[in-house]
């Protein structure tokens, strides 16, 4: 899509009551003239919070610019603490540059939130000291159940959010459980005398489901009313026909109102086409 067709699809959701937008990827600061795009949408009449998901490879340089735009919160995607192992799980030597981002970040006081995506054999060895980020630092370091959106059908999945909450309160006697918020994905966790909290996310396990109240939009215009479905219909697509703006409303309203009830029930909808597709092609 277009910057703007982009501008002008949030536009249309404004208008219809979303007022958080979250920019993701991929690495959006990929993308040439991102910043503009961003001061475009944050003074869109009804949005008033954007938050961006970033790898922080090009994040360092703009840190100022994002906290004069007022972005609401920074999600940065960090699966290791060692510099080999991020190395192999990522196919960059980027770690230093990352965590000076992470730094920065801090510094600059922008909410800042680390997912962590938990990877048997590959990462859980970085479970405990990626949660004490959160020891010194007013973070939220959020550990993911892995998905199968890898590009590939390839899915071992033997760290579910039991197991990892388990393994996080072996090491951190006293950590509290706190009330779930309506439509959060994240369970938090607060560990005495910690500054910031832990997270966990059952996004393979979907137990949050019952309160989704998101909508995923792909790079190139298929509305997702569930990271599970194959996409509902192209946003880009109806845009380039010369669909009114009511008839986007409708559209859009008739998806929402077909959703499927939970991310199983949208994986068993899908025809003949696995879940397998890569985390980028879809938006993180």
């Amino acid at each position: 899509m277009t910057y703007e067709e982009m501008v002008m699809m949030v536009k249309l959701f404004a208008e219809m009551g979303i007022t958080k937008l979250r920019i993701t990827g991929g690495e959006p600061f990929l993308r040439k003239d991102m910043m503009d795009f961003l001061r475009l949408v944050s003074s869109i009449k009804g949005i008033t919070d954007v938050h961006i998901t970033t790898n922080g490879t090009l994040t360092y340089d703009i840190i100022p610019e994002l906290k004069e735009l007022g972005i609401a919160s920074i999600n940065l995607s960090l699966d290791s603490l060692d510099r080999e192992r991020f190395h192999q799980i990522t196919r960059r030597d980027d770690l230093p540059k990352v965590l000076d981002t992470y730094r920065r970040l801090i510094d600059y006081k922008i909410k800042t939130k680390i997912n962590m995506v938990v990877m048997d054999g590959r990462n859980t060895e970085d479970l405990i000291a990626m949660a004490k980020l959160a020891q010194d630092d007013p973070v939220e370091v959020r550990f993911i159940e892995e998905m199968p959106f890898n590009g590939s059908d390839a899915h071992s999945f033997t760290w579910d959010h039991a197991r990892i909450a388990n393994h996080l309160g072996d090491a951190f006697p006293g950590m509290e459980r706190l009330p779930m918020k309506p439509a959060a994905t994240a369970q938090l966790f607060q560990i005495p005398d910690f500054k910031g909290k832990i997270g966990i996310i059952a996004a393979y396990t979907r137990t949050f489901c019952g309160t989704c109240n998101r909508l995923r939009v792909t790079p190139t215009g298929m509305l997702r009313t569930c990271l599970y479905d194959q996409g509902v219909f192209n946003i880009k697509d109806l845009m380039r026909k010369g669909a009114t703006d009511a008839q986007m409303k409708t559209a859009l309203l008739d998806a929402i109102g077909n959703r499927a009830k939970d991310g199983h029930e949208a994986e068993a909808r899908r025809f003949n086409a696995p879940v397998g597709e890569s985390m980028s092609t879809i938006g993180g």
